[in-house]
């Protein structure tokens, strides 16, 4: 397995708790982020948000999709937001929201490894390739996630 590893932040001009409420409602992440092909609940979880489970695919600019299955262990509203996933990517994923001013920097840590066999062939020439492609489909979701808000993306990184 290839394993890779990134940080995304989004800074957006608006308050934690709408960035949130946008970011914790999955099934509706089709409707903003360009790149999310489908969404499906497989486990609604608890009240709290824990232990939800989702199946995402996700495509952008290069000719192939990656599925996975997303399950969330941890939330601590409107902070913090983990889990794991399980299919084409293997891994961890973390959100986690912080408010000054009225501007909410969204971080998103990623750590995965590629479970395709062909992925893991061509890692060692194309990570720069899935890289990139990875910080497209993140770019689509902090616009998005901005647009979805009324909100100015002032940052992305």
């Amino acid at each position: 397995m290839a394993d890779y590893s990134f940080l995304t932040t989004w800074l957006i001009d608006a308050e934690r708790e709408r960035a949130w409420d946008v970011l914790e409602d999955v099934m509706r992440w089709p409707e903003w982020w360009r790149g999310v092909v489908r969404v499906e609940e497989l486990d609604p979880g608890g009240e709290d948000g824990v232990h939800t489970r989702h199946a995402i695919e996700w495509r952008s600019r290069v000719p192939y999709s990656v599925r996975f299955e997303f399950v969330t262990d941890h939330v601590e509203r409107p902070a913090l937001m983990d889990g794991r996933a399980e299919g084409d990517l293997v891994g961890t994923g973390r959100w986690r929201l912080f408010e000054q001013d009225g501007v909410t920097a969204v971080l998103y840590e990623w750590v995965v490894s590629t479970r395709r066999p062909w992925m893991n062939a061509v890692a060692p020439v194309a990570r720069p390739v899935f890289a990139a492609n990875h910080d497209v489909v993140m770019r689509w979701g902090g616009e998005g996630l901005a647009r979805r808000l009324g909100a100015q993306l002032l940052a992305h990184g």
